[in-house]
């Protein structure tokens, strides 16, 4: 009894104390194809133009531009986040153009991106809120999928200043696609996990206790060999050894949750990963806790397909223009700092 009253007490105190805190919210979102309508001779965006077989003009441009930016002002029960990390966003020009037309405006907020060698022209990209961020260098670091050749997205790099105060490591990653099927197209996840992990041990050589975070379409589940053995991403904070990482939504995975529906059931390919020293929350400053992770899936950016189940609302099903959101649902995570 005593355990239980010591527990519940801790508890009242842990809300209690995060009630006080700053609260930022960092985000990922797969966006589902934005392109403009521009032709890339030097990339296969030929259907992502009027002439194309998608039929892409302006006025749909625009659509997708407004309800992506509706989809970020959202998350965060109304605090937009200060960080957002994207993928399948063709160029830098988009999102200028996004943050430049729509509400996102009046929250001042900056890209960072690099050109990826992927062939139909889609990249990672981070948006950021400037008087919350403060960047300090970003790269772009190459995946090679040796013995394919076949290039695929790069990973975004970027360090950066969170409220004046703590230097957070952030990856943003879109991780090669399971076409061709799981098995054979595994080798591919586990180049780019491999990839990442070695950044991040270099990091963690300079600094035991650096703040990561890392977030993407990893095109894989919680409990893959390319995230749980390759890059160290756990389940349980009382399990995690030096240098590993903990996975934010791998227990929502357990209970059967989801950000894209396929095949009839959901996979949490969209996650949020973090270094232990973002969840120990013992320095006062930045840090996360627990079950401050969740996927944003409100009805508005929901339908019910023909079985009755609510999946995501699409831009395009197949060549059908649906003018909806996004084939994946985005993750999000909190943090605190008090």
């Amino acid at each position: 009894m005593k355990k239980i009253t010591l527990f519940v007490v801790t508890l009242i105190s842990t809300l209690f104390l995060y009630a006080q805190d700053k609260k930022f919210t960092v985000a990922f979102y797969n966006v589902e194809n934005l392109f403009d309508t521009i032709n890339d001779p030097l990339k296969n965006d030929d259907d992502f133009t009027p002439e194309g077989k998608l039929m892409w003009n302006s006025n749909r441009y625009l659509s997708k531009t407004i309800n992506t930016s509706k989809v970020i002002m959202a998350i965060g029960n109304g605090e937009a986040p200060a960080i957002m990390g994207l993928c399948e966003v063709e160029n830098r020009d988009v999102l200028e153009y996004m943050i430049r037309i729509t509400p996102l405006s009046k929250l001042k907020y900056a890209v960072i991106h690099e050109d990826s060698p992927d062939n139909r022209g889609i990249d990672v990209a981070l948006l950021y809120r400037k008087d919350l961020f403060k960047p300090i260098e970003h790269k772009a670091i190459p995946v090679d999928l040796k013995p394919d050749t076949i290039k695929t997205r790069d990973i975004l790099y970027v360090k950066g200043v969170l409220d004046g105060d703590d230097t957070l490591h952030i990856f943003v990653n879109h991780w090669p696609s399971r076409i061709g099927g799981e098995g054979q197209s595994e080798f591919k996840r586990i180049n780019a996990a491999k990839t990442l992990r070695k950044e991040v041990d270099n990091i963690m050589k300079s600094d035991s206790s650096a703040k990561i975070i890392i977030m993407g379409d990893f095109n894989d589940y919680p409990n893959n060999k390319s995230l749980e053995e390759i890059l160290l991403a756990k389940k349980d904070t009382a399990e995690i050894q030096k240098g590993e990482l903990f996975n934010m939504l791998y227990l929502k995975h357990i209970k059967g949750e989801g950000t894209h529906y396929y095949d009839n059931h959901w996979g949490m390919l969209d996650q949020i990963i973090v270094s232990k020293s973002l969840v120990k929350c013992e320095n006062k400053k930045v840090c996360t806790l627990p079950g401050r992770a969740d996927v944003f899936n409100p009805d508005w950016i929901l339908f019910f397909n023909k079985d009755g189940v609510k999946i995501p609302n699409r831009t395009y099903v197949g060549t059908s223009y649906k003018g909806g959101y996004s084939d994946h649902l985005p993750v999000y995570m909190y943090l605190f700092k008090n």
